[in-house]
C-alpha cells in the first residue's frame, strides 16, 4: 500500500519490525477515467498536522469518521474526536465512547477567564475575576485540588471590590456554571487519551464559549502531558468543524498544536467547509492536506494561497468534483494525488435529514439513523 506522510515515501513494510507502522487505510488513488487505482493510506506512525477540507456535503466529515476508524485499529496512538454537531456517534460499533465532557475549572487558565465569560479583563469585573481565580487555582494546587464555580463565588464575595462589581463577577460565574462543562472533581482531559479506543466529545447543543473552553483544555492538557511524560499514547486531537473554535478562547491552544504539537508526539487534524475562516497558520504548518470540492470564491482563494512551490499548475483546479473524491496534497513526498476516500465501517450521521425518513419513522418504519441512541438516553445510560 502506498503510504503518504512518511518521508521515505513508506509502502507499509515493517522494516524488520514485529508489526508495520501505524497508517490510515484512506482509500484508493483516483484514475483520470474515474476507476480506483493502487490503494493508499496516511501515516499515523508519526505525529502529523492536518486539515480536511471541502463545502458541505462533499465528504469533509465522513473523511474525519475514516480517519478515527483507522486510528482505532492503528498501534500506540489514542484519537479524541472533538464532535460539536453530535454526528460521529457511530464510532461505539469499533469500541468508541462518546462522552460530554466536563473540565475542571483549573484546566482553564485564569487570563481566560475573563474573556471566556464576556468580561473586558483590563475592566474592574474583568480583572477580579482574573484575580480570585489566579488566587484560588494556587491555593487549590498547593492541596492537589481544583477549585468548583460555587468556591470561585464565594471566593469573589469575600474580596473587597465594590459590590456591584462583585455581583457582575458572580453573574458572569454562575453563566459559566449553567453551561454543565465545569467540575472541580471532573476527571483531568488526559483521561480522554487513556485507551487507542477513539473518544468523541459530544459538544452539540454546548454554547459556543463552553465548547471554546473544553477544546483549548484538551489541546493544551494533551500537549502538556506528552511534554511532561505523563500520556504514553500518542494522542491525536480531530477537529470537525475547527474554524468555529479558532478565533476564540480555544484558538492559542490549538495553534500550539499546529506549531509545536509535532515534537512531543501530538497530531491534530482540522476539518472544515471554510479554509477561508482558518488562520494561515492552519495550512501553512500542515504537512497534509485533504481537500474535497469547494466552491466558494474565498475558501478556493485560502487554497489557491496554501500551494506549495514544489506542485506544478493550478491547484485549485485540481479540485474533485464527486463527492467522497479528494486531492491530498503530501508535503513529505511534495506530491498531490486524486483519492477516492474508502466506504465507511460505522454509520456516519452527518448525511442531510429526508422528509422520506421522517415520514418511515411517523409510521413505524424505523430506520438505520432513528435506531441509534439520542444525547439524552446516552446521558441517562451513563
Amino acid at each position: 500500500m502506498n503510504v503518504l506522510g512518511r518521508d521515505d515515501g513508506g509502502d507499509g513494510a515493517s522494516d524488520g519490525e514485529d508489526r508495520p507502522p501505524a497508517m490510515v487505510r484512506l482509500g484508493t488513488f483516483l484514475a483520470r477515467d474515474g476507476s480506483d487505482g493502487a490503494a493508499v493510506g496516511i501515516d499515523a506512525d508519526s505525529p502529523h498536522a492536518a486539515v480536511v477540507f471541502g463545502k458541505r456535503g462533499t465528504g469533509k466529515s465522513y473523511t474525519l469518521g475514516v480517519i478515527a476508524e483507522e486510528l482505532a485499529d492503528a498501534t500506540g496512538v489514542a484519537p479524541v474526536v472533538v464532535d460539536p454537531m453530535g454526528v460521529f456517534d457511530g464510532l461505539t460499533e469499533i469500541g468508541g465512547r462518546v462522552v460530554e465532557p466536563v473540565i475542571r475549572p483549573a484546566e482553564v487558565p485564569a487570563s481566560v477567564w475573563p474573556d471566556l465569560v464576556g468580561l473586558d479583563p483590563t475592566d474592574g469585573p474583568g480583572s477580579l475575576l482574573w484575580r480570585v481565580v489566579a488566587d484560588a487555582v494556587e491555593t487549590a494546587g498547593n492541596d492537589g485540588d481544583s477549585p468548583s464555580i460555587e468556591s470561585l463565588r464565594w471566593a469573589v464575595s469575600e474580596t473587597d471590590a465594590p459590590d456591584r462589581t462583585r455581583r457582575a463577577v458572580r453573574n458572569h460565574l454562575r453563566l459559566a456554571e449553567s453551561w454543565g462543562v465545569f467540575d472541580a472533581a471532573a476527571p483531568p482531559v488526559t483521561s480522554f487519551a487513556a485507551s487507542g479506543d477513539p473518544t468523541v466529545l459530544d459538544l452539540s447543543g454546548v454554547p459556543e464559549s463552553a465548547a471554546g473552553a473544553v477544546v483549548r483544555a484538551v489541546a493544551r492538557g494533551l500537549y502538556d502531558a506528552r511534554v511532561n511524560g505523563t500520556v504514553d499514547r500518542l494522542p491525536w486531537l480531530l477537529v470537525d468543524e475547527a474554524h468555529a473554535f479558532f478565533d476564540g478562547v480555544a484558538d492559542p491552544a490549538l495553534r500550539t498544536l499546529l506549531t509545536r504539537g509535532r515534537a512531543p508526539g501530538v497530531s491534530i487534524v482540522c476539518a472544515t467547509q471554510r479554509p477561508s475562516a482558518l488562520p494561515a497558520v492552519a495550512v501553512s504548518q500542515s504537512d497534509l492536506l485533504v481537500a474535497h470540492r469547494l466552491t466558494a470564491g474565498p475558501d478556493v482563494d485560502a487554497l489557491a494561497a496554501a500551494e506549495a512551490t514544489y506542485l506544478s499548475g493550478d491547484l485549485a483546479a485540481r479540485l474533485p468534483t464527486g463527492v467522497g473524491e479528494a486531492l491530498v496534497v503530501d508535503d513529505a513526498s511534495e506530491t498531490a494525488h486524486a483519492v477516492r476516500v474508502r466506504e465507511r465501517r460505522t454509520p456516519h450521521g452527518g448525511e442531510n435529514p429526508r422528509a422520506s425518513d421522517t415520514e418511515a419513522a411517523r409510521t413505524g418504519r424505523s430506520t438505520e439513523r432513528a435506531e441509534q441512541p439520542t444525547r439524552a438516553e446516552r446521558s441517562r445510560g451513563r
